[in-house]
């Protein structure tokens, strides 16, 4: 007790010594640091404060990703020296700081002798931390070179991309994928397929929103994954290119460049790329009178062109109009086996379905948007973009039977896909005082999708004596799908002392339109909802900070969703969508835990929990058809979205990164939930209790000779539904990195799945009891060659090690 009492009394002491004396006063320095010509604020300018009475004593900090800065001293006299990396410095003398000081904007000019040392390829930390989201860096991670964006999304925190690619957030597979913080044609139709053709060269970071405020929209209710484009604000022209070689016929070249001159900023990332890969899976089940075994193998080759190109057009210091446009062209080509085998009694029957099938999908995309910013950091964004996306597939079926005289089976699938999308944002920001601002905006998203499927084939009946291909109207159908949705938000944060606060709501009216015109059946609904947002942050000390997040979010049903008509994989099973299937809501709250407790040592933790009303599940269904296979009949399942009545839940995720040298450096994270589902349909019970967790290491190290090594390692723990029991998945990727030519080129070596383990097997108990194995793709390796021009790869000044940015009220 003794000491506390002793401890108290001096801090009273200390604290009376100092208010007695001006000079030991605290006071606060703040400013803004952006580049003269571009006002592009400056993140990492270093503010250094020399004490005129005592040089010696040196103070100062760094700016944030906007360019702001607050740094707290003691009151007096002093000489403050603003700097950037090949910027010119700024130094002001002697300058008097008694009280709360603001130096307003401080515009830096590039230092023309110093231009060829500029640094774009930063070795800064992986991770930030912002009020409302988490930021992953990409620039250091090996297993990505030469890769794809869904390959950079399964390297980050809370995020885990399953073996078809679906993405999920924290086990939640409900999640909204923007690029650059807005809908893209970079994501196309087929969003898991898009992500795997992009190149992950491409993108600079990714951003990480459990907890989205009002600025952001409310479709997605495990939050949002924006993926921000490289984008370089540097004067002259640099850039960088990548060639890549792997196994399955995997080649490729991509990059950025950007020009910068005068008031002009020119840009364009993306690339040309061939994937390929292989991969396998098996399915069996028991019926009564016999039991199916199916045993598929399949080989994809995507290639295409992706491209992203723009003009910046700087009106003043602090008005620009930016021009993009997207580009994305890919032909695919997939080759799938199945094998299947029937038992009946002492019968055994085998066949073949052999499917090629052929993509063709062309995105273009348009945008132009205004930018006006003021004083203190007001802003005023406007936004247009337009986008068209065409998708068509082509598939060449043949059913053969092995030991039968049964006629080949043939058939023919065409989908065509017609997607255009108008998109609309205004947003703007007005400062009120030093640490507090008002935002509001609107946002409108208009999509129509026209969807055909066309089924011609060869069934022999009465009207069909010889087989010809007819079609057949059973399967052929013909969708328009609109959906528009009108939002409106505000918003208002502030900082008081230590606490930061976010407050907002958003306002959606969605007006769905479901067109099925092969039947005639005309559908329509409108809702409005209401989406209020809580973030709250508070600073414990210099190292530690908790938060709290509530959010409000949604899940509209997509277009294949709501379609009726079936489409097939397989000859038993086939997935239908629902016209009938609701949008779900739901409410989660998340509480924050961050602790600097080194240099080396951040540990980040939360624990979350969230409730979801007529939550989506796809479930397996006895269709009670059946189909002729073999010359035996077999149960026809369908595969279809459904409404449960509730899901439920609840986690604890941490994430440790350490790095004990500058040559090595650790990122572990592990996510705990139990998922609770409650819910029946069609008097089946389909709830069900899952607890899993899923655990990430990553592990980078710098071996002699300046060979970086990287290790990343996966598992995804056992869970279960109301049909299925999945065992857990263990995968390991390898990489080796070599800088070259004075660190102007690199070349690296990925090993991704190594042991060849990430496959998905899972015992099936309904509406069949059987087995189920699933791989999409095989062990792969890639060999990646990076060169840069006008860019350098030495280290940034990492100032506070993780960015801190707790006054970020930018949602």
């Amino acid at each position: 007790m003794k000491p506390i009492i002793i401890a108290i009394l001096l801090f009273f002491v200390i604290f009376s010594l100092q208010a007695q004396s001006p000079q030991g006063k605290e006071i606060t320095l703040s400013g803004k640091v952006q580049d003269k010509q571009g006002a592009v604020p400056l993140e990492y300018a270093t503010i250094t404060l020399i004490n005129s009475r005592n040089p010696e004593n040196v103070n100062g900090g760094i700016t944030n990703t906007d360019g702001t800065f607050s740094i707290k001293t003691s009151a007096g006299v002093y000489d403050i020296k603003i700097e950037y990396i090949s910027f010119q410095p700024v130094i002001l003398k002697a300058q008097k700081l008694f009280k709360n000081t603001s130096l307003g904007t401080v515009n830096l000019e590039i230092d023309a002798a110093t231009l060829e040392e500029v640094t774009v390829i930063a070795e800064k930390t992986t991770v930030e931390y912002k009020l409302d989201k988490q930021i992953y860096n990409i620039g250091k991670d090996l297993t990505v070179r030469g890769a794809s964006v869904s390959d950079v999304l399964d390297n980050v925190p809370s995020v885990t991309v399953d073996v078809e690619g679906n993405v999920a957030l924290r086990g939640n597979d409900d999640v909204r994928i923007l690029i650059n913080g807005k809908p893209s044609g970079l994501i196309g139709l087929s969003g898991t397929d898009a992500l795997r053709q992009l190149p992950a060269e491409s993108i600079e970071r990714v951003e990480v929103i459990t907890s989205p405020s009002a600025r952001y929209d409310a479709e997605g209710s495990a939050g949002i994954l924006n993926i921000i484009l490289r984008r370089s604000k540097l004067q002259g022209l640099n850039g960088a290119v990548t060639a890549n070689i792997g196994n399955f016929g995997t080649k490729g070249i991509s990059g950025n460049v950007n020009y910068r001159t005068g008031d002009f900023n020119i840009f364009a990332t993306g690339g040309y790329n061939i994937r390929g890969s292989e991969g396998n899976s098996f399915t069996s089940r028991i019926e009564n009178d016999g039991s199916l075994l199916e045993e598929r193998e399949f080989s994809r080759e995507r290639g295409g062109l992706t491209a992203n190109f723009g003009v910046e057009y700087y009106i003043d210091d602090n008005t620009s109009i930016t021009a993009s446009a997207v580009v994305r062209d890919s032909d695919n080509e997939n080759e799938s086996v199945n094998n299947i085998t029937q038992t009946s009694g002492s019968d055994i029957f085998l066949s073949q379905r052999f499917a090629p099938e052929t993509e063709v999908d062309l995105t273009t995309q348009f945008s132009l948007n205004f930018d006006k910013r003021w004083e203190n950091d007001g802003n005023l964004s406007i936004e247009f973009q337009y986008e068209n996306s065409e998708e068509t597939e082509f598939t060449d079926i043949r059913n053969s039977s092995l030991n039968t005289s049964i006629p080949t089976e043939l058939e023919t699938n065409e989908t065509i896909e017609d997607q255009t999308r108008f998109f609309a944002q205004v947003d703007f920001v007005q400062p009120l005082g030093d640490n507090a601002r008002f935002e509001a905006g609107y946002r409108g998203n208009i999509r129509d999708l026209d969807t055909d499927f066309i089924v011609f084939d060869n069934s022999i009946d009465d009207d069909n004596q010889n087989g010809a291909l007819l079609l057949n109207t059973d399967l052929t159908n013909s969708l328009i799908f609109k959906e528009n949705i009108h939002a409106l938000y505000t918003q208002y944060g502030s900082k008081i002392n230590k606490f930061n606060f976010l407050l907002g709501l958003r306002m959606e009216y969605t007006d769905i339109e479901i067109d099925q015109q092969t039947v005639s059946d005309f559908n329509s609904r409108d809702f409005t909802n209401f989406f209020p947002t809580v973030n709250l942050n508070y600073e414990l000390n210099e190292k530690e900070t908790v938060s709290f997040g509530y959010n409000r979010r949604i899940r509209r049903p997509r277009g294949f969703f709501l379609n009726p008509f079936p489409s097939r994989s397989s000859a038993t099973t086939f997935f239908q969508g629902n016209p009938n299937l609701n949008p779900s809501l739901s409410n989660g709250v998340d509480l924050g835990y961050l602790n600097k407790i080194s240099k080396s040592l951040t540990l980040n933790g939360s624990i979350f929990f969230r409730r979801t009303e007529d939550t989506f599940q796809f479930v397996f269904l006895d269709t009670g058809t059946t189909t002729i296979v073999n010359g035996e009949e077999e149960a026809v399942l369908t595969r279809t979205p459904i409404n449960l009545s509730r899901n439920d839940r609840i986690g604890v995720e941490a994430t440790l990164t350490y790095s004990p040298t500058k040559k090595w450096r650790v990122n572990a994270n592990i996510n705990v939930f139990n998922s609770e589902t409650v819910g029946e349909f069609d008097g089946i019970d389909f709830g069900a209790s899952n607890f899993t967790w899923t655990a990430r290491l990553n592990n980078k190290y710098t071996l002699p000779g300046r060979i970086d090594w990287q290790t990343r390692i996966n598992y995804r723990g056992p869970s279960v539904n109301a049909q299925n029991e999945n065992e857990g998945i263990f995968s390991a990727d390898f990489a080796f990195s070599k800088d070259l030519f004075k660190e102007k080129a690199s070349l690296a070596l990925n090993i991704r799945d190594i042991f060849n383990s990430r496959v998905r097997r899972a015992t099936v108990n309904f509406p069949f009891p059987g087995e189920s194995e699933f791989q999409f793709r095989e062990r792969s390796i890639n060999l990646s060659f990076t060169y840069r021009f006008n860019q350098k790869k030495k280290r940034e000044r990492s100032g506070r090690g993780f960015g801190g940015g707790e006054e970020d009220f930018e949602g």
